[in-house]
């Protein structure tokens, strides 16, 4: 089993050419307000800067769609992650592959997922924390994103770790992970052993 993995919050050349380096599939780009925002231009300037196989993804949270498509347009991304209450037809009317983000506060949560089923690439599972829409560094259930499988591709995030990330796959068996805050220096400054460390530990549950 492949997982595509995610290296989230990306704000600066330095951090998405070692995540591109370690082996990351996808790096993901927050335009949303958040400690790891990064403007546009800036975005730009690093994705130039990539390897050309590594996706970059931007990650978007109740944006009005002429904004996500321009900003998709300049800064040449290839998939859409939403990470707010958007809904089914908002995530269909893309032409990009799309992430929907859904946060779980217990595991009535995972009916909601219904609705996405068939419209989105994969869905993005993360930890409900209140007034927080991403980066909490808090985990949740895995057994609960195991039965999201029902409802297409997952994505693993919340509180993901070089510790603890071999349990999560071998339990959620998803897709894909994604991390942020847990590899970290500081908010939007990434610990580059921590990235590698984390991006060798899911290679490593491929090969068990």
């Amino acid at each position: 089993m492949t997982v595509w993995i995610k290296i989230c919050g990306i704000t600066n050349e330095e951090d998405g050419l070692a995540a591109g380096h370690f082996g990351a599939d996808a790096l993901g780009f927050i335009f949303a307000p958040s400690p790891r925002r990064i403007s546009p231009e800036k975005a730009q300037e690093v994705i130039k800067a990539l390897p050309p196989l590594v996706q970059t993804v931007g990650v978007f949270v109740n944006e009005d769609r002429a904004t996500v498509s321009s900003l998709a347009e300049m800064c040449g991304l290839d998939v859409l992650q939403f990470h707010g209450n958007e809904p089914a037809d908002y995530c269909d009317s893309f032409d990009h592959p799309v992430i929907k983000a859904v946060r779980l506060k217990n595991r009535q949560d995972l009916k909601s997922l219904a609705k996405y089923d068939g419209v989105v690439h994969a869905l993005l599972l993360d930890t409900y924390v209140p007034d927080k829409l991403g980066g909490t560094g808090v985990t949740f259930n895995w057994e609960w994103a195991a039965e999201a499988r029902n409802y297409g591709r997952i994505i693993l995030a919340g509180g993901l770790n070089p510790a603890n990330v071999t349990a999560a796959i071998r339990i959620a068996k998803p897709y894909g992970v994604d991390a942020s805050s847990s590899l970290e220096h500081c908010p939007g400054i990434k610990d580059h052993a921590k990235m590698a460390q984390f991006i060798e530990r899911v290679r490593q549950s491929e090969r068990r």
